[in-house]
C-alpha cells in the first residue's frame, strides 16, 4: 500500500475531524442541479485544495453542457482544486456523457485529475476510471486486472465500498439485502457464527439458517478486508484508491490513516 495514492471523500460536516497526512481530500460538497448548474453545500469549514466531489443524483438530465462545465472549471480554479470526482454511479444520461467528454478534455489541458464511475470510462480517454470493490461473485483481482488491461493500470482506480449484505440462498441474481453496521453487529452477536475469509471476494462471510426464511449468506468488510483490498490495488500497480471517510474512519489506525 506504500505507493498507492489514496483519496478520501469527505462531506463538509466531517471535514474538521480528518487529520490524515499523505491523502488527497475530495470535498463531497457539490451537486449538479436543474439547469444544469453547480450547487455547493453549506459548511463552516472553508474549502481549499484537493478535489471537487460532484453528485448528480437529483439532476433531471436537461440543459446545456458548456455553461455547466465552465462553472465547474471556475469553481475549481477559485478553490485550488486539482481535480474532480464525478459520482455518476447509477445514472446513465446522454448529457452526463457529454459532460464527461468535455470536462475530460478541459481537465487534461489543465493537467488536473478527472475521475469517473466505471459506466463512464468509455467517454473520455483522459479519465481515471473507478472500479467498485463491492462484488458478490467472481474474483476482485480478476476484475481489477481486466479493468487495468482495458484502461491501463494508471487510469484504473479502486473505489472501496464498504460491503455488508445478507443474501438468501440460493442467490442467482447476486443481490442481497444491505445491512447497516448496527444490524451486522447484532447478527454477529446473536448468531456467534464461524466467520471465514474469501480470497476471491477479499471479504469476510458467514452463513446461518432462519426458521422463517431458510439459508442465508452474509458478506461483509472490516478494517482487515479493506486493508487487503488496498494491498491488492498496490500489488497491481493501480493508479490509486478512493475511500469514503464516513465508511472507514473507525478503522483509520488499522489502515494507516492516523490513530
Amino acid at each position: 500500500m506504500q505507493n498507492l495514492p489514496l483519496i478520501l471523500t469527505v462531506s463538509p460536516d466531517r471535514l474538521r475531524e480528518v487529520r490524515v497526512k499523505g491523502c488527497t481530500i475530495a470535498h463531497m460538497a457539490y451537486r449538479m442541479g436543474r439547469g444544469p448548474h453547480l450547487y455547493r453545500a453549506g459548511g463552516s469549514q472553508p474549502l481549499n485544495g484537493g478535489l471537487m466531489g460532484l453528485d448528480v443524483q437529483q439532476f433531471d438530465g436537461s440543459g446545456q453542457v458548456a455553461p455547466f462545465c465552465q462553472e465547474v472549471m471556475r469553481e475549481c480554479a477559485s478553490r485550488n482544486f486539482r481535480g474532480v470526482i464525478c459520482d455518476f454511479e447509477g445514472r446513465k444520461l446522454p448529457v452526463l456523457e457529454q459532460i464527461v467528454q468535455e470536462l475530460g478534455e478541459s481537465f487534461h489541458r489543465k493537467g488536473w485529475s478527472f475521475y469517473v464511475a466505471e459506466g463512464y470510462g468509455h467517454c473520455s480517454p483522459h479519465a481515471k476510471v473507478m472500479i467498485s470493490s463491492a462484488i458478490s461473485g467472481g474474483s476482485l483481482e480478476v476484475r481489477l486486472q481486466e479493468a487495468a488491461e482495458r484502461y491501463g493500470a494508471e487510469r484504473t482506480i479502486l473505489a472501496v465500498e464498504r460491503l455488508a449484505e445478507d443474501f438468501f440462498l440460493p442467490a442467482p441474481n447476486g443481490n442481497g439485502t444491505p445491512l447497516s453496521q448496527q444490524e451486522l453487529t447484532e447478527h454477529l452477536e446473536r448468531l456467534t457464527p464461524s466467520v471465514f475469509f474469501s480470497r476471491e471476494l477479499c471479504a469476510r462471510y458467514f452463513t446461518y439458517m432462519s426458521r422463517d426464511t431458510g439459508a442465508h449468506f452474509v458478506l461483509f468488510d472490516d478494517g482487515g478486508t479493506i486493508h487487503q483490498k488496498l494491498e491488492l490495488a498496490a500489488r497491481l500497480n493501480l493508479g490509486g484508491a478512493v475511500l469514503a471517510w464516513a465508511e472507514i474512519c473507525e478503522w483509520k489506525a488499522e489502515l494507516g490513516l492516523g490513530g
